[in-house]
């Protein structure tokens, strides 16, 4: 009883950072920094609440009785409900603005602005768009939901009926194999070809090996492609040697010092010599 009559005469301000000394303002106890937190009790966040504040959306009631009931269910409309829906503001649409400014001829920035300065046209809004599915109509037999899975059948399944199903259908499947093989088989020998199932025992089959040890006739490159004005005609702009035979000379060096040296090009380091 005592520890209660000593809590009404505590003052607010006992719990903030300057506590009941010096000046105490209204504003230290909405300051979430200077407040402290009492012993057993919740850390207060500075608002004040002021009084007969009530949280949530107020519940219109309507209780007409057993009249009302009987009459059938209450229709929710905007005139029932208790509150009043907020239309949003259909925003400016820019691109249809867009559309009918080029399609009145206007291709310029500022024939444009002035063209959007006279001209207005909106977007639907949510609400419009909201209305226009809900007025598409639905098949009478459509069924939300997913199909219900028929029972699997006991008996079935009991006599392997599944089982000799499949057995049925492998053996179809190698009976159609075995009979394109054999037409297969029959065109290859109308053609002069040897079957690969009846090739004699002493025939030499090709590998790769035996492929790789045949000779190959070498194949110049194709010369790469020039434009025909200066296929023939086209001089070099910079010569570099003082004549052909310095040139070749050089070239021959460049090719006998290359073997020596690292990388694909022969401008690499000396390599060292190996053993």
């Amino acid at each position: 009883m005592a520890a209660d009559t000593l809590s009404l005469f505590e003052s607010p301000y006992k719990y903030t950072a300057a506590g009941e000394l010096g000046i105490n303002r209204d504003t230290m106890l909405q300051n979430e920094l200077l407040l402290r937190t009492e012993l057993g009790k919740p850390k207060r966040r500075g608002v004040i609440i002021p009084a007969g504040t009530t949280y949530g959306r107020p519940n219109g009631m309507r209780d007409g009785g057993s009249s009302e009931a009987l009459h059938g269910w209450p229709t929710i409309s905007s005139s029932t409900l208790p509150f009043k829906r907020k239309e949003k503001a259909s925003q400016r649409d820019f691109m249809a603005l867009n559309r009918a400014a080029v399609s009145a001829g206007l291709v310029t920035a500022n024939a444009q602005y002035e063209f959007r300065a006279t001209h207005d046209v909106r977007g639907k809004t949510t609400s419009e768009e909201g209305q226009r599915n809900r007025t598409r109509r639905m098949p009478p037999s459509m069924v939300y939901g997913i199909s219900t899975r028929p029972s699997t059948p006991i008996f079935d399944l009991l006599e392997h009926k599944y089982q000799d199903k499949w057995l049925q259908e492998r053996r179809k499947l190698e009976l159609a194999k075995r009979q394109e093989e054999s037409k297969m088989g029959r065109y290859t020998h109308s053609a002069g070809v040897i079957n690969s199932a009846k090739r004699s025992p002493g025939q030499v089959y090709e590998t790769r090996a035996t492929l790789l040890r045949t000779y190959q006739n070498p194949v110049d490159p194709d010369p790469l492609w020039q434009m025909p004005k200066f296929k023939n005609n086209a001089q070099p702009s910079l010569q570099t040697f003082r004549s052909g035979r310095a040139r070749t000379f050089a070239y021959d060096n460049f090719e006998s010092d290359m073997i020596s040296r690292k990388g694909n090009l022969g401008h690499g380091t000396y390599e060292s010599a190996k053993n």
